[in-house]
C-alpha cells in the first residue's frame, strides 16, 4: 500500500539540478507525507521522523543516501512548483477518497491569526471537505470570504469522488446547484434549510410543524461536558406536494430535529430544518448530523489551536508529546 502511495509522485518533475540529486525525489516526498500524517510539520520533524523510522522506511523505499537531512527537504520545497505538485497530490486524494464512506460534511473557515497587518492582506478563508468516518480534511480550497463559499462549493465537490457518501452542509450552503451536483456524483445529501431559500423554507415548516403530518420519530440523549441534550428527530417522506410546487433536485425527504439542552440550572430549546435526498431512518438522521460536527470539532478546531501556538512560538513544544510514532525524542 505504501507503494501505491509513493506511485502518484512518481511522474513529478525534479526541479533540482543533477548534481544536487543525492536523494530520490520519490524517497524525500514520501517521507514527508508520512511525517505529516504523523503529525510532523517542519523539515526538521521530517528528517527526525525519517532517521527514526528507518527500518520501516527502508522496506518499499530505496534510500541510497541514507535518510535525507532537514537541509534537503527544505531545498525541495522551496523548488517545486506548487501548481505541477497541486495537481499530483489530487491524484492521489482521487485514489484515497474512493474508498470513502459515511458522512462527507462541508464548511468554510477563517484561519486565526492569518491576517496579514503589515501588508494589509485579508485573512485566509479555506472551504474544507470534511470525511467523518475516516477522520480526513479530504478537500481543500482557498477563497476570498465567506461570501465566495457558495462559488468555491461546487469547484470542491467537482474534486472529489462522492459515489455512496451522505454529503452534509449548513443553510449558508444549502443552494439549489449544489444539490444537484451531490446527486449527479451518486451521493445523497442531507442539507439544512433557513429563510435563505424563501417559500421552501415557510413551506416545510408549516408542512412538519402540522401536528396530522405524518413522521417517523426518534430520540438520543447524550450526557457529557456538564450537560444533558436530548435530540428527537421527525422524518417525513410524504414530500411529492413540496415537489410539485419547488422542483428541489432529488428531494425525497424532509425532517425537523429538536435539541433540548439541560445546562447549570437552564434549559435551551433549538429547532432545525433539513432537506434530505433519501428517506433516512430517523435514529441515522441523528448520527449523520452529530457527524457533522466533526469538522468543526476535530478540524476547525485544531486549525485554530496549531495556528495560535504556532504564531506564539510554542507550537513545538506542545505538540511533540502528541507524536506517538516517534518513540523517545532525543
Amino acid at each position: 500500500m505504501m507503494g501505491e502511495i509513493g506511485d502518484v509522485f512518481d511522474g513529478l518533475s525534479d526541479p533540482r539540478r543533477v548534481n544536487g540529486q543525492q536523494h530520490s525525489l520519490h524517497d524525500i516526498l514520501v517521507i514527508a507525507l508520512c511525517t505529516l500524517l504523523c503529525g510532523g510539520a517542519t523539515c526538521t520533524d521530517m528528517a527526525l521522523f525519517g532517521r527514526a523510522k528507518r527500518e520501516f522506511l527502508e522496506s518499499f523505499l530505496k534510500l541510497e543516501r541514507g535518510i535525507p537531512s532537514h537541509d534537503t527537504f527544505s531545498q525541495v520545497f522551496r523548488l517545486l512548483d506548487p501548481e505541477e505538485f497541486h495537481t499530483w497530490f489530487l491524484g492521489f486524494m482521487r485514489q484515497f477518497a474512493q474508498g470513502c464512506r459515511g458522512v462527507v460534511a462541508l464548511d468554510g473557515k477563517t484561519l486565526r491569526r492569518s491576517y496579514d497587518r503589515a501588508e494589509g492582506a485579508s485573512p485566509l478563508h479555506l472551504v474544507n471537505a470534511w470525511v467523518a468516518e475516516q477522520r480526513l480534511a479530504l478537500g481543500q480550497l482557498a477563497v476570498a470570504g465567506k461570501s465566495n463559499e457558495i462559488t468555491a462549493i461546487p469547484q470542491l465537490l467537482k474534486l472529489l469522488s462522492l459515489a455512496g457518501t451522505v454529503v452534509t452542509a449548513d443553510a449558508m450552503h444549502c443552494p439549489r446547484q449544489v444539490a444537484q451536483q451531490v446527486v449527479g456524483q451518486s451521493a445523497d445529501y442531507v442539507l439544512a434549510l433557513k429563510g435563505n431559500q424563501g417559500t421552501l423554507h415557510d413551506d416545510v415548516r408549516l408542512f412538519l410543524e402540522d401536528p396530522a403530518t405524518p413522521v417517523a420519530e426518534a430520540t438520543q440523549v447524550n450526557k457529557g461536558h456538564g450537560r444533558v441534550e436530548t435530540r428527537t428527530a421527525s422524518v417525513s417522506a410524504d414530500v411529492a406536494w413540496l415537489q410539485e410546487i419547488h422542483h428541489w433536485p432529488g428531494l425525497q425527504a424532509v425532517t425537523l430535529p429538536t435539541a433540548c439542552r439541560f445546562r447549570d440550572g437552564r434549559t435551551s430549546l433549538e429547532t432545525r430544518y433539513y432537506l434530505l435526498s433519501q428517506p433516512f431512518a430517523p435514529e441515522r438522521f441523528n448520527d449523520t448530523v452529530r457527524s457533522h460536527w466533526g469538522i468543526e470539532n476535530e478540524l476547525h478546531w485544531r486549525l485554530d489551536w496549531y495556528s495560535t501556538r504556532t504564531r506564539l512560538g510554542t507550537g513545538r513544544d506542545i505538540v511533540r508529546p502528541t507524536w506517538p510514532c516517534y518513540g523517545k525524542w532525543p
